[in-house]
């Protein structure tokens, strides 16, 4: 299979781009950041020769076309390569990689002079890694594989064909968005505009991953207000907005939280409790694969609230209940097409395909609710989000081999 000489130094690059996420910003994208990062996209894409490249004003995405170069009259399926530019809620700012050469499967490393180190005993997935090329963090940022990985990798495919006219090849469809980690990316992805009649997102984990199923999405906020008073005359008086928060909490199973669920187990997740006596907030994220469960998990928290208001003659306890995504499984599995091509691909190229639901999301899991289906590959990061994030330099390599019998297969169909 080809070596892409330009992979490695093209992701370095990517990575070393500060685009975090802002949930708390207004704007779209969220951060600035992004904005520059998806022109200097526009510019790389337009130097590789692609046709078509543009910001699309709805979504923001960076789209992009490689024509057909098939015979005149031989048709082939428009296939579509999705990632995204934004990266998580932890420190993105100088990310400084180190390269670990032929990583032996057993050693310590150690991450810069921060004092972290990866090791197989905390994370035994290194031991799959033995002769690999390892890309880490210096320990004080993340690194940003999710998704910069699968950036890199979908250039570098569309590259090489660039390169190899003598490969043949039907239309090719891409498009790299912003704020897939605050989970608003594709809130508006144009699917008329991009073009393609069958899509992936190049997002997800360790070699082999072929995702067609998610978590369904929704998060819970809520404000308690209290009434501060003075303690000394509190009783009968003082209305406690922090332990107000503390009881709804102790209301949900405490056994449905995600450190003590796996596989297709649903949770609640308290990501951030802050305030005071007088007011207090709470952010939930509510999981379920199973689209009925994920409803009584909705009715569940309506009903807690309603049953601590009734302590009160007012409201005290308001609640924001939105969804964010649903399962795309419900949408994929009446036509397996996509699936069963990106399957045959990887064995193809002698790769196991991992078939497993996915314990999140991706934007495919809006975009194939907007009418096209669009199941997740493997980009190869693994640990994301943190200091303790990595990929392997063959497994990305691996990735775009993948991408490359993908249009392999479609245009010889």
């Amino acid at each position: 299979m080809p070596k892409y000489n330009d992979l490695v130094p093209r992701f370095l690059k990517y990575v070393r781009k500060e685009t975090r996420s802002n949930e708390e910003s207004t704007t779209s994208p969220s951060t600035h950041s992004q904005v520059e990062f998806a022109n200097e996209l526009v510019l790389e894409l337009n130097e590789l020769g692609l046709s078509n490249v543009r910001i699309a004003p709805e979504s923001s995405y960076v789209f992009a076309t490689l024509p057909s170069n098939l015979p005149a009259g031989q048709e082939a399926k428009k296939v579509g390569f999705i990632s995204h530019i934004d990266t998580a809620d932890f420190n993105s700012h100088n990310v400084s990689p180190q390269l670990i050469e032929n990583y032996d499967g057993q050693s310590e490393i150690k991450l810069g002079q921060s004092g972290y180190s990866l090791t197989p005993k905390d994370f035994p997935n290194l031991k799959h890694y033995k002769g690999d090329d390892l890309i880490t963090t210096d320990g004080t940022t993340l690194l940003g594989a999710d998704d910069k990985a699968g950036v890199a990798e979908i250039i570098t495919a569309l590259e090489f064909l660039v390169q190899h006219p003598e490969i043949k090849h039907g239309e090719i469809e891409t498009g790299f968005g912003p704020d897939e980690e605050i989970g608003t990316g594709a809130d508006h992805f144009e699917v008329a505009d991009f073009g393609a009649d069958l899509a992936y997102t190049v997002d997800g984990g360790p070699l082999g991953e072929l995702e067609y199923e998610t978590f369904n999405a929704a998060q819970a906020t809520l404000t308690f207000t209290g009434k501060d008073v003075h303690p000394s005359t509190a009783k009968g008086v003082m209305i406690n907005a922090l332990k107000l928060a503390i009881e709804f909490e102790n209301h949900l199973p405490s056994a449905e939280v995600p450190e003590k669920t796996a596989d297709r187990q649903g949770f609640f997740h308290l990501l951030s409790l802050n305030g005071t006596v007088d007011e207090a907030k709470m952010t939930y994220i509510i999981r379920d694969h199973d689209r009925a469960k994920f409803e009584e998990r909705k009715t569940l928290i309506k009903n807690i609230v309603a049953k601590l208001n009734e302590q009160f003659s007012e409201e005290r306890i308001h609640l924001d209940l939105k969804d964010q995504y649903y399962n795309m499984r419900e949408i994929i599995e009446k036509d397996m097409t996509v699936v069963e091509l990106a399957k045959q691909a990887m064995e193809n190229l002698d790769i196991q395909p991992v078939i497993e639901p996915v314990r999140g999301g991706t934007d495919g899991s809006k975009i194939s609710f907007l009418g096209l289906p669009t199941p997740n590959l493997f980009a190869g990061g693994e640990n994301m989000h943190a200091r303790f994030e990595y990929v392997s330099v063959q497994t990305m390599e691996k990735a775009t081999d993948v991408i490359l019998e993908i249009v392999r297969l479609a245009s010889a169909e």
